[in-house]
């Protein structure tokens, strides 16, 4: 299915796609900003499909109708109307990805429908000259055209070119909402929807995708090891089972907020005594003993230092030596 209420917890997004739609008041360009997997090419779909929808007008009608022949076309992605802008090299996209997709095509009318959208995804990959080759599109664009920018960092656009845009954040979605689709929609357990939420941190489709990744279980598996049997584990030992993440497809940042989560339930657990609302209730023999023999400026000093390795790995220090020191302060505090 295709259609704004398909869109889980993007409320004011919605709400303003779909004022701009009845109201016919549609901007020449949108930036949609948010993490990777949050959902922005799915929300840009159904805003192309509804732009081009045919029965758009007829009372009552649901918009994208998802049957008539644009919306068809726009869900097999052959909606010739709906461009969207590829890139050959995978970390740029250059003035002429932009002068030979956008600048150059948009001069011709659409083929079939009322609008001419163009979908760039990862925009924060251009190059500042294709910036301002788009920008110059943007100053003067038809009357028909429409472009949706969606990046998962807003400040990598020119000022310029947001202060020509409308521009969209997409919004956490609640633990709660994220929860009930993981378990209703897609069947997945309590315990497992539990965990993927909590390493989601309110994107949804990551939480999906954690939920269906075998490499996330394995490498869960592994970091679950590495926590029970810290204390009687080498220093190399520990340093060679993080380097094993790259077999799962994963990267330390995934190690590390498995473990985050780990030590919050360990410090949950003290305080309160109570496993229910813990996201490893599973582990409860192992996080009892942990909590037990761990003092609260302890856990504290841990998951600070748990802060400082994620800032280090950004910074690109070396990772080895990074992972040592975050184990050498779990060792003497866990």
């Amino acid at each position: 299915m295709a259609n704004f209420r398909d869109v889980i917890g993007q409320d004011q997004i919605k709400e303003h796609l779909e004022n701009a739609i009845a109201s016919g008041k549609i901007s020449h360009a949108y930036v949609i900003n948010g993490e990777q997997f949050s959902g922005k090419e799915f929300i840009a779909k159904i805003f192309a499909m509804a732009l081009q929808c045919e029965r758009k007008g007829e009372d009552g009608a649901e918009v994208p109708c998802q049957k008539c022949h644009s919306c068809k076309q726009a869900l097999s992605d052959n909606q010739p109307d709906i461009i969207k802008v590829t890139h050959e090299k995978p970390n740029t996209i250059s003035v002429d990805d932009v002068r030979a997709q956008i600048s150059g095509d948009i001069g011709i009318k659409p083929y079939s429908s009322p609008y001419k959208i163009y979908i760039m995804n990862e925009a924060e990959k251009m190059t500042t000259q294709a910036q301002n080759a788009i920008l110059k599109t943007l100053e003067e664009p038809p009357e028909y055209a429409v472009i949706l920018l969606l990046t998962t960092n807003v400040n990598a656009l020119l000022p310029t070119i947001l202060s020509r845009c409308v521009v969209l954040n997409m919004k956490p979605v609640s633990d709660h909402l994220i929860r009930k689709y993981l378990m209703e929609e897609l069947q997945i357990t309590d315990y497992k929807a539990e965990v993927c939420v909590a390493f989601a941190r309110g994107n949804l489709g990551k939480a999906r995708q954690l939920a269906f990744s075998e490499g996330f279980e394995n490498m869960k598996s592994e970091a679950l090891s590495v926590l029970k049997y810290i204390q009687d584990m080498e220093l190399s030992e520990l340093v060679s089972a993080a380097n094993r993440i790259k077999e799962y497809k994963l990267d330390r940042n995934d190690l590390i907020d498995i473990m985050m989560v780990w030590y919050r339930d360990v410090l949950l657990f003290k305080a309160t005594n109570d496993m229910n609302h813990l996201v490893f209730r599973e582990e409860g023999s192992t996080l009892r003993q942990v909590a037990r023999r761990s003092s609260y400026e302890g856990i504290e000093a841990v998951l600070e230092a748990l802060q400082k390795a994620k800032k280090r790995l950004e910074a690109n220090v070396n990772p080895d030596l990074v992972m040592e020191l975050l184990f050498l302060t779990m060792k003497e505090n866990g």
